[in-house]
């Protein structure tokens, strides 16, 4: 009998046999090994009890079940369709019910801490020191050592909290892809670029709405659409109705997740006090580099202290700008209007249009020469297998391989880069097989993914990219290399497992790049000319590159405060309004608009999508920040394309994963503790040293 495609351990995916009634079979099967896997341990005559057989062998048990239900919940984020989501919303409260129960078992917990005290464990080194110490620190964290009552209350906890956070991230897709604004008067699209205006024509063409004769465009919540508008539109009501469709995701029935939010913070809160913590964010930071929600949030108020008087000021240019464009009093700005005055001050003041830049960044080339850089620097060559070799899930997705400098296969992985309605939106990395060094001595390819939702091509061009657009692809190429460069022997502790607060420092290192005139001419050529970006272009992309950095920093600041004091003061925030009373917490970090801005607290997968995520770790970004800035600091002294330094950065950071102590990996590569002045500086907040 074939074997069920979820299970089939075949290193290049055969994913057109993956269909939603292949998950049942599979997941319950794989669910059954892994139980008696983990009763086998739990077994064990005490006398008998070795690190091989407890930790290694627990290490192993659920290997199977994450490799399949990983296929599964990549398939619900880039090819959602309803027997699929039905499937995998079957099967998330049973297997987030059996990792949860893993931690809670007194027979498997007693045999760890057995092992764990004896003079063998004791004697253990290295990597295999610190998974033991890891996973001793996990069960404890999860609960391990409570009564049977709070143990069984726990997991019902965690259950709640998979499906509860899985509903969350549902509305938020349902409510995005159910709104679509459909324009037939062509005076509307004024100010719009002429790729906007073409991607929206294209949408409505595939929806069969309008005609040659009357052309219609349709615009969604997706970002390639709504960014456009809310930057350049000039018709002020097409830009309101998109800002107030957007502001109503997760807002509005049926997709609304108000009571959603306060479930999910009001159960996180019970979960942490029966750990034994005074909030979800003391327990979830514990073991990051950030270590205490307090000490979180003190870093996050120092970033909105050295920012805030830049970012009043950022306030007040704006709205006296527009008063003298418009010869009208000065006033807050309409909520909707932010974003395009903004960019009509900027191009006034550096005559800098951020769309001059698409025709030098084509998608192709920008990848060819991320490629080449990872080649320079990483020593790294990455192949595209040509199409039709390998089996994706969309027509659209690639296949690379990517080998070390002496030719050796480290991984291979998928690029899917553009939006669909069956695709959640954003950008993520996720990876799908780890492999790394073997017991054996050999070494397994890692298999990994990319994803975004990026400006499509349109008709009889190549897709042509904003310059954060190439950012966001340089960012997950940069958590892609964590994984597929991980040394790690012990899997769980290979690539991107690391602390929250360190896991954004591969992928922000990888966006200095995107401004270095000599990496830039690596992949920034115009798709018809060649030609590289001219340098009166360069040196008005690099002046207006701080351009309301304030803004930008008090945005993230506002987000990661949201985030840090709905979890330490959730009993505060269960009942009511929550957006009121979010928005109250941060009200000091959002720009004064009329009406009010709003939070994004009822769409802010980060936090609330996932039974963790994010959650009482948005302040990672910034913190991961100061990690990146510093540490680019080293090449810009000894060279963007050093290769002795990026192969430090690969022998210390990206080979690593969780082998050691965040911290002490950093040191390793800098010789020292990181400096917020590199941050401080590269975003023209304090003058450069």
């Amino acid at each position: 009998m074939a074997t069920n495609p979820f299970l089939d351990t075949t290193f290049e995916v055969n994913w057109s046999r993956h269909t939603p009634k292949s998950i049942a079979p599979a997941i319950e099967a794989a669910l059954a090994r892994a139980q008696a896997a983990i009763d086998a341990i739990a077994a064990l005559p005490p006398e008998a009890l070795t690190y091989d057989n407890t930790f290694l062998a627990l290490e192993n048990a659920t290997e199977e079940l994450n490799y399949a239900w990983g296929k599964v919940t990549h398939l619900q984020s880039v090819a959602d369709s309803p027997a699929l989501r039905d499937a995998h919303n079957a099967l998330l409260p049973v297997v987030s019910a059996f990792f949860a129960r893993i931690p809670l078992n007194p027979s498997l917990w007693m045999r760890l801490k057995t092992v764990a005290a004896t003079s063998v464990a004791e004697a253990l080194t290295g990597i295999h020191r610190r998974f033991l110490d890891e996973t001793v620190k996990d069960f404890r964290q999860a609960g391990a050592d409570l009564p049977d009552g709070q143990r069984a209350r726990l997991e019902a906890i965690q259950t709640e909290l998979a499906e509860l956070t899985q509903k969350y991230g549902d509305n938020v897709l349902d409510a995005t892809n159910a709104w679509e604004l459909v324009v037939t008067d062509e005076t509307r699209l004024r100010g719009l670029p002429a790729h906007a205006v073409a991607t929206a024509k294209r949408s409505a063409e595939g929806k069969g709405l309008g005609s040659p004769e009357k052309p219609a465009w349709r615009f969604t919540l997706h970002m390639p659409s709504q960014e456009p508008v809310m930057t350049y539109a000039g018709d002020e009501s097409l830009r309101e109705e998109v800002w107030t469709a957007a502001t109503a995701v997760g807002a509005q029935a049926p997709h609304d997740n108000a009571a959603l939010v306060q479930e999910i913070i009001a159960l996180r809160d019970e979960k942490a006090r029966l750990l034994g913590k005074p909030h979800f964010a003391d327990l979830v930071l514990e073991r990051r580099m950030a270590q205490s929600g307090q000490r979180a949030l003190a870093f996050i108020e120092d970033m909105r202290n050295r920012a805030h008087a830049a970012f009043v000021n950022e306030c007040r240019e704006l709205e006296e700008f527009k008063a003298a464009q418009t010869g009208g009093p000065r006033a807050v700005l309409k909520a909707w209007e932010v974003g395009y005055w903004a960019e009509k001050l900027r191009q006034s003041r550096y005559d800098f249009d951020d769309e001059v830049l698409r025709p030098y960044l084509p998608m192709n080339r920008v990848i060819a020469g991320m490629f080449e850089l990872a080649e320079r620097v990483f020593g790294l060559r990455i192949v595209e297998r040509p199409a039709g070799t390998v089996e994706v899930w969309h027509p659209e997705v690639k296949f690379y391989d990517l080998n070390g400098p002496s030719g050796r296969h480290l991984g291979s992985f998928y690029a899917d880069w553009h939006p669909r309605e069956s695709k959640r939106g954003g950008a993520w990395m996720g990876y799908l097989v780890t492999g790394g060094p073997q017991p054996d001595g050999s070494r397994t390819p890692h298999l990994g993914y990319i994803c975004g939702n990026l400006t499509p091509p349109a008709e009889g061009r190549p897709a042509l990219l904003a310059h954060d657009e190439v950012e966001t692809i340089f960012h997950e190429f940069g958590h892609l290399l964590h994984h597929l460069l991980g040394e790690v022997a012990i899997k769980s502790l290979n690539g991107v497992n690391v602390a929250w607060d360190f896991v954004e420092l591969p992928s922000q290192i990888m966006e200095n790049w995107c401004w270095e005139r000599e990496s830039l001419d690596l992949f920034a050529r115009h798709h018809e000319t060649g030609e590289t970006i001219p340098d009166e272009i360069f040196r008005k992309m690099t002046a207006a590159k701080n351009f309301r950095s304030a803004c930008a920093t008090i945005r993230q600041v506002q987000l990661a405060k949201m985030d840090l004091l709905l979890h330490m003061r959730a009993p505060e925030f269960i009942d009511g309004d929550i957006e009121a009373k979010a928005r109250a917490l941060v009200a000091d970090c959002m720009i004064p608009t009329s009406p009010p801005g709003r939070t994004i607290v009822k769409r802010f997968g980060h936090l609330f999508s996932d039974p963790v995520g994010y959650a009482a770790g948005y302040y990672s970004y910034k913190w991961a920040e100061v990690l990146d800035a510093d540490a680019f600091t080293r090449f810009k002294q000894e060279g963007v394309f050093s290769a002795k330094v990026g192969a430090e950065f690969v022998e210390h950071i990206l080979s690593r994963g969780n082998s050691a102590d965040p911290a002490e990996l950093y040191r390793r590569f800098m010789g020292r503790d990181p400096d917020l002045a590199a941050l401080l500086a590269r975003n023209g907040l304090v003058p450069a040293a």
